[in-house]
């Protein structure tokens, strides 16, 4: 029973709420009546409790990591358990999507390839780090948008309308996908990962996701094109700005503030105002702007 709780464990489900924040921005897209909330709920719930796990289990499985990694500060050993658990999670993520329509799980299930080229060794995509962030920030954020939609809505029909935001759910993953390396520098490195956060350096990494950060939130202003949704994403988001700009500082300073635990506390802060951001202009856009 150790063994399997700590395969559980090494899903690290908790920690797929660090990748809420797209789902929520593009459910702004989608037309909110009973039966799109209905596959909102489920397309969540495939999201989040079966497909990112799988890819987090995944990833610890092929990595053995010894030292602090997202969700977890020390991580249990790896066992036989943890990949039997990762294929189960596949194989019910498919199935599941299945229900929904068969295009969603066609994307579910590239998703779930892809993510695991990233950790497997014959391709192992973390040793390149501009074709991983590439890849990473594409299928996490602009992919995953348009599975969003295709899920709730049963389909999608690619136009101007949803490039914009497309590019916006890109940016804002190209600028939180390094910070969530600037503290595994030594063991990536000693297996030989030459992540994005690596190449650039501590500093390098900040500026990087500062640029990110900024650039997405202007396109961001632009697509939404309301004053008071433009205040309310400002507004929301705002902890987010000023706790990245202490750190960064303090790190600039004293590298020992480049750890776990402040990597962790941005991620969440990050995650729940960008959440709560989206969530509230959805609201906003249904129940009192102009259509």
């Amino acid at each position: 029973m150790e063994k399997f709780s700590n395969a559980v464990t090494l899903l690290r489900i908790p920690f797929s709420v660090f990748l809420m924040p797209i789902f929520w921005f593009a459910f702004i897209h989608v037309e909110w009546n009973e039966a799109s909330l209905i596959n909102a709920i489920v397309v969540f719930l495939i999201l989040h409790l079966l497909v990112y796990p799988a890819s987090n289990g995944y990833n610890s499985y092929c990595d053995k990591d010894e030292e602090s990694i997202g969700g977890l500060e020390k991580p249990p050993v790896v066992n036989e358990y943890l990949i039997y658990l990762v294929v189960a999670f596949d194989i019910l993520a498919v199935v599941c999507s299945v229900f929904l329509n068969l295009s969603f799980a066609i994307a579910i299930l590239a998703y779930l390839l892809v993510s695991k080229a990233y950790s497997w060794p014959t391709i192992r995509l973390k040793k390149f780090p501009i074709a991983s962030t590439a890849i990473v920030t594409l299928f996490q954020g602009a992919f995953t948008y348009y599975m969003v939609v295709l899920g709730i809505e049963g389909s999608f029909e690619w136009s101007t309308n949803y490039v914009l935001p497309a590019i916006v759910s890109t940016l804002f993953l190209a600028g939180s996908y390094p910070i969530t390396q600037i503290y595994q520098h030594s063991e990536d490195g000693r297996r030989g990962d030459r992540t994005l956060s690596i190449m650039l350096g501590i500093k390098g990494t900040f500026f990087f996701a500062a640029t990110m950060f900024v650039l997405a939130s202007v396109l961001m202003a632009y697509w939404l094109q309301d004053l008071i949704a433009i205040g309310i994403y400002f507004v929301v988001t705002a902890p987010v700005g000023m706790f990245f700009s202490k750190w960064m500082l303090n790190s600039l300073k004293n590298r020992e503030a480049v750890n776990f635990s402040n990597t962790m506390r941005m991620n969440k802060i990050s995650s729940l105002c960008m959440s709560a951001t989206f969530v509230l202009i959805k609201v906003y856009l249904e129940l009192f702007a102009v259509q």
